[in-house]
């Protein structure tokens, strides 16, 4: 002790020895929290690590980037690699197939990973992805249906699809009926007792008609038969099949799922394991699985199907308004209008009142008048086939997509000489719009 202290008196010392009860409490209350951070932060370090994903369900778009999707274990690529490699090397004969893989045209781990997402997206329980949509189609009616068997299927589809079921199939011994598929009664009616697959798409190539998927998911229940649908127009973002009691979905994917004119290529999801085996036992067969290099690009523009899909939907919108009442426009029909004739089910039926970007016309002055207008549409529009890309598409169904169907079926469901038909891109909508009203007001 100083001088100074013995100076103090008594009480003066105990003073000065004792701090005042509330500095403890804060001394207290600083020690602890020191020690707390201390003790927390390797705690907190060592429970959330880089690269664990967080708890609790995925939004869409997040799956849509992520599904399927895992850094390669060697690297740590952000992107699965391309396996470019026909044969896989097996550790012993009693392991054969444990690592999954043994002969690419049965399997390979880029079309794997596709196949996850596409299944994970979808609401399945597998996909199996193949070289072409028709292959994907062609794998459906093949897996189904033997010598002898029936399918109900609706009159107004994609031009291939009628094609193979009206020739190829029927050549094998398969019969089909096409009817209209906007009438359930119709559907029923049509139903024999060798019947074994339901075939509906929608909305259909080109008019757009869409069927109440819940109302045949549950015809075809009630008689023991396989419900399939084409959902290649509305992808994932706009309906979920499997989600309205369908047993098999069929995507184009050179459409949206690829959505930038780079690759041509098909899925077939399915709902239970049963169907999912008999497809892939049918990819395998037929050897129609898709390339590892088409499989990796698909990956890629499969991660903004769903920012792309939803301009489209609006591009497409403001392009059927802006048709409906132009005084040379004949009729047009999307299901985001008002006037189209099955607006209700599409409320109904589509997520997020997105409709697609799918639409069709027909001007005034028939046939002539629509082909002077598909002639004379200029960019950003492009006169073509395919449908579903960033690009925005004029085609003629007659001549293009649907020539194959005979004439008198392609009249009955509404595609005439003259039908015009969109695929609406990403472009500024201003843009499409003045193009559309520069060939229209051209016209005589």
């Amino acid at each position: 002790p100083s001088c100074r202290a013995l100076s103090l008196s008594p009480s003066a010392q105990k003073r000065r020895s004792t701090p005042p009860i509330a500095m403890l409490a804060s001394q207290a209350r600083s020690h602890v929290l020191r020690y707390s951070r201390a003790l927390i932060g390797p705690i907190r370090s060592l429970a959330l690590k880089s690269g664990q994903w967080i708890e609790g369900p995925l939004g869409f778009e997040t799956q849509m980037v992520h599904a399927g999707v895992n850094p390669d274990p060697v690297t740590g690529a952000i992107l699965t690699p391309i396996y470019q490699s026909t044969t896989y090397i097996q550790e012993s004969v009693d392991q054969y197939l444990e690592k999954g893989y043994s002969y690419a045209r049965t399997n390979n781990p880029t079309v794997m990973a596709l196949e996850k997402k596409i299944a994970q997206i979808e609401g399945g329980f597998g996909a199996s992805c193949f070289g072409t949509g028709m292959a994907a189609t062609i794998s459906v009616v093949s897996g189904m249906m033997n010598a002898g068997d029936h399918c109900v299927i609706t009159n107004c589809s994609y031009g291939g699809t009628n094609r193979a079921c009206r020739t190829m199939f029927t050549d094998m011994g398969m019969t089909f009926d096409f009817v209209d598929f906007t009438d359930m009664k119709t559907i029923e009616a049509a139903i024999k007792p060798n019947t074994k697959l339901i075939f509906s798409e929608t909305p259909a190539n080109p008019t757009l008609t869409l069927t109440d998927l819940s109302a045949v998911s549950a015809l075809a229940k009630s008689h023991g038969l396989v419900h399939v649908c084409d959902s290649t127009f509305a992808t994932p973002v706009i309906q979920r099949p499997i989600e309205l009691g369908v047993d098999l979905v069929i995507q184009s994917t050179t459409k949206y799922y690829d959505g930038h004119n780079i690759t041509v290529g098909g899925a077939v999801i399915a709902a239970t394991p049963e169907l999912h085996d008999r497809i892939k036992h049918m990819q395998n067969v037929h050897g129609n699985i898709m390339s590892p290099q088409t499989a990796f690009y698909t990956l890629q523009t499969a991660k903004t199907l769903g920012l792309r899909v939803k301009q489209q939907c609006e591009n497409a919108q403001a392009v059927a308004e802006f048709l409906e009442g132009h005084p040379k426009v004949d009729v047009v029909r999307y299901p985001g209008l008002d006037s189209f004739p099955q607006r209700e089910l599409a409320l109904r039926q589509h997520k997020n009142n997105l409709h697609g970007g799918m639409l069709w016309f027909e001007v005034k002055g028939g046939t002539e008048a629509g082909r002077a207008l598909m002639d004379s549409i200029q960019r950003p529009w492009s006169l073509c086939e395919n449908l579903g890309a960033l690009e925005s598409i004029c085609t003629c169904p007659a001549v293009m997509t649907h020539a194959n169907m005979l004439t008198e079926d392609r009249l009955k469901v509404g595609i005439t000489d003259g039908f015009v038909r969109l695929s609406c891109g990403i472009e500024s909508k201003e843009d499409l719009i003045a193009s559309l009203k520069q060939s229209l007001d051209a016209l005589p």
